[in-house]
Formats: structure tokens, C-alpha cells, sequence
């Protein structure tokens, strides 16, 4: 898709220009309602690309802020340890997924270092026998000590909230464009303070717990992780009541173009430290929703 169609009489869209994968041949599709959920970044780029006379710095942009407020989670920052014990212990089978600690941070009493807070994800495993890789030795008797599993490692790794700010934003590369001949944005996004503080305590608390839990050999670690390495890209045309401070509103439609919805991350107005997914869906099957009832109300 390259552009969203507007109609400046009625104000509203009317529909979108896409461009043929493999042949490049330009094509037109006209609708009634239009719903965006194409990733938080592709949906902004595809308003910030769409520039009729009403809108010259993107489609629904009156209020300034599409683009603006771009997240991620961080990651990458938290502890192991050895589990003592279990020996006779081994797993087995599939488990749908490890094991998560809600956010405890900033929940009842407030931390003098940062806002929000983070959850950890984790599990416990013994290590088989690719072990050996970053491990002296070699031969018969080597590979025969690798047949036995290693010790029990327990791993807490953090997820946290990014806080939504102004100075990490989207826009329309000036001279850059893809296969098809549409710009490409250029990207500007850094942690604060408040997220590298946040990093480590992750690394910190992590290693308290496991301390508490009887673990032994400890070893906290925090990353580097840039914005965009946890893959959970957020805001850029955030919901709000204001439409002078947002693009969209509670029911995930465009301010400024009603006929027009947004219904992935790109509507986040703040990131919370959770995997965002379900939330993306449920906000879309309450929009669909909330659109089916105003086109039986004519209010569409």
C-alpha cells in the first residue's frame, strides 16, 4: 500500500492506491471504512505518506503528533544462578511457556530512581550436551562427561515500560525510498535516564531474588539492547480524548478522519512493560465493533 485516498469534499477516506508486488502496476480501492493495522511503524508511514491539501504533513496529523512518541520495551538485563540440588531431576516434553513475575515496581510505594516499572520473564534448565562448546577439553572422555546433564540454571530476564516522549519520533526520509518507490521513514529513538536506570535494577532485583530463592553463583547482567531490538514497536498515532495532543480516539478512530481506524501499536499511548499483543487485538475487535454500529446508525 503507498497511499491512502482522501476525500477533501466530504472529509473523510475514500479509499487507498496500492502498488502490485510483482509487476509495480498502480492500482485504486475504493471503501466505505478504512481500518490500518499494518505495525505501529508501517501504519505512520503510510499517513505520514499520504499528504493531501488539508493534511500536508500527513494524513489526520493536525494535532503534530503523528510520529511522535515512538516505544519498545527493554530487555536484555536481569541475573541467573545455579539451582542446588534436583540432580535426579530432568525435563522433558514441550511446556508452553516459562515463568513470569508481575511488575512490582512502583506499584505500592514509589521508587526514588525511575517511573513505571517491569516484569521478568524466565525458566529453569540443564544445560545437554552443547555445553561442551564453551568448554576445555576433548576426546573419549570428554564427550562422555557431556552425555550427563549439567547443573540446574534458573534465568530472570526483565521486560520494562518505555515512557512516552516527544524526542523519539518518525519521519518521512527525504530522499530514501523502497523497491516500489515509497519513502521510507527515518527513525530517531533513544532510551531516557529513566529507562537505563530501570535496566539496572532489573539486574539488580533479579539477583536478589534468586539469592533469596537459595541460589548459588549468581551472575547479573544488563545489556545494551537498542530501541527496536525487543520488537515491540509502539505508538507514533496515539489515542487520546484531546484531539490537539493525539491522532485517534478511544475507539481507535482517526480525529480528524472518522471513516479512518488504527488498530495496531501505533495506537499506544504508553507501553506498560507486558508482551502488547492481545491488547492490539482486543482494541480491534472493540473498533470493529464500535464501526459496525455506527454504519447501522448512518454515523459513517
Amino acid at each position: 500500500m503507498a497511499e491512502i485516498l482522501y476525500d477533501s469534499d466530504n472529509d473523510r477516506a475514500r479509499g487507498v492506491r496500492v502498488i502490485d508486488a510483482v509487476t509495480n502496476e498502480e492500482m485504486e480501492f475504493e471503501a466505505r471504512v478504512l481500518f490500518l493495522c499494518a505495525s505501529a511503524l508501517e501504519s505512520t508511514r503510510l499517513l505520514l505518506n499520504s499528504r493531501p491539501d488539508r493534511f500536508p504533513d500527513g494524513l489526520g496529523n493536525s494535532s503534530g503528533e503523528l510520529g511522535h512518541n515512538l516505544m519498545d520495551h527493554t530487555m536484555q538485563s536481569g541475573a541467573t544462578g545455579l539451582v542446588p540440588g534436583l540432580d535426579d531431576r530432568n525435563a522433558y516434553g514441550n511446556r508452553p511457556n516459562g515463568l513470569y513475575v508481575p511488575r512490582f515496581r512502583n506499584v505500592w510505594d514509589e521508587h526514588p530512581d525511575f517511573l513505571r516499572g517491569y516484569g521478568f520473564q524466565g525458566s529453569a534448565s540443564r544445560a545437554g550436551w552443547s555445553r561442551g562448546f564453551g568448554m576445555p577439553g576433548f576426546g573419549a572422555d570428554f564427550k562422555e562427561a557431556l552425555r550427563e546433564p549439567g547443573p540446574w540454571v534458573m534465568r530472570f530476564n526483565g521486560f520494562g515500560e518505555c515512557l512516552p516522549r516527544h524526542s523519539n519520533y518518525v519521519e518521512i526520509d527525504p530522499e530514501e525510498k523502497d523497491k516500489w518507490g515509497v519513502p521510507v521513514l527515518r527513525i530517531h529513538c533513544e532510551w531516557s535516564d529513566n529507562e537505563r536506570t530501570m535496566l539496572r535494577d532489573m539486574s539488580v532485583a533479579a539477583g536478589e531474588m534468586l539469592e533469596a530463592a537459595g541460589c548459588t553463583d549468581i551472575t547479573p547482567f544488563s545489556n545494551d539492547s537498542p530501541p527496536g531490538l525487543t520488537i515491540h514497536e509502539m505508538g507514533t498515532a496515539r489515542m487520546g480524548r484531546d484531539p490537539d495532543t493525539s491522532v485517534l480516539n478511544g475507539y481507535n478512530q482517526c480525529h480528524d478522519v472518522p471513516n479512518l481506524f488504527v488498530t495496531d501499536g501505533a495506537a499506544m499511548a504508553s507501553s506498560a512493560c507486558q508482551n502488547p499483543s492481545l491488547t492490539y487485538m482486543a482494541l480491534t475487535a472493540r473498533a470493529c465493533a464500535y464501526a459496525v454500529e455506527q454504519l447501522q446508525r448512518r454515523g459513517l
